[in-house]
């Protein structure tokens, strides 16, 4: 009988499939990817975000040995996005207080917590929560997966990303260009009234220019940007690396 679901291979890089035992003197840093679940326009999955820091602490991983990737957080603060079905936002404040106690707990044992932030909407919880870690003295900081000169949302560069990394969940018959103006004038409209007010798509950025080879390209940038980051590893003021 074919099984009915996808089997989940472990990785020895995986916080998960680690035991108990394994980090009894772990000395290295646990990387948390930080997603959401919310619309990508009519084309890309709702864990779009949620992929992208996961595939992205994966590569960290390898390129730094010891470091271990945490189950993802999931949901962010997507509140922009919420005329959009499927959208689940959890707020800034119940995000700021997930990534506090993650921090307080896992900095019980692992000397160093990186948090890889894949949606532009978690920052200021990012920035909240790794200040006040920090504060209580805990070595927490955290990056983003963005790279500079990238559209705003579900166009080019996220499109690309997705080709490259899950081509099959891209569905290249709904793709439609959304709203390329610059994210500074689309700003006020959205205050008020999220992403729908600026695009009937929910796309900010235009994705039928995307391909897997300026995906593979884009995901290496994001992988080395955040690498060399974390090699210098200097937290600026609200905990950024920089």
């Amino acid at each position: 009988m074919n099984s009915a679901y996808h089997r989940h291979v472990p990785h020895r890089s995986e916080l998960g499939s680690s035991t108990s035992g394994q980090l009894h003197q772990f000395s290295s840093a646990v990387l948390v990817p930080v997603g959401s679940c919310e619309q990508h326009g009519p084309h890309l999955p709702l864990d779009t975000d949620t992929r992208i820091a996961a595939a992205v602490s994966s590569a960290l991983a390898q390129r730094h040995p010891g470091y271990l990737v945490a189950p993802s957080v999931a949901y962010g603060a997507s509140g922009e996005h919420e005329s959009f079905p499927g959208t689940v936002s959890i707020g800034q404040d119940a995000l700021h207080g997930v990534l506090v106690e993650f921090g307080r707990s896992a900095c019980r044992w692992a000397p160093r917590v990186l948090l890889v932030n894949g949606h532009g909407g978690n920052v200021g919880a990012l920035r909240s929560a790794t200040r006040l870690l920090r504060y209580e003295g805990r070595d927490v900081a955290w990056s983003s997966c963005s790279v500079p000169g990238g559209d705003a949302h579900a166009g080019h560069t996220e499109t690309s990303v997705l080709l490259y990394l899950s081509p099959s969940d891209v569905l290249m018959d709904r793709i439609r260009p959304g709203n390329s103006a610059p994210l500074a004038e689309l700003m006020p409209r959205m205050r008020h009234g999220g992403v729908a007010a600026v695009s009937e798509v929910g796309v900010l950025g235009d994705p039928t220019t995307a391909t897997a080879v300026d995906g593979a390209r884009l995901f290496d940038g994001m992988v080395t940007a955040c690498s060399e980051r974390v090699t210098r590893w200097s937290p600026d003021a609200d905990g950024m690396l920089r």
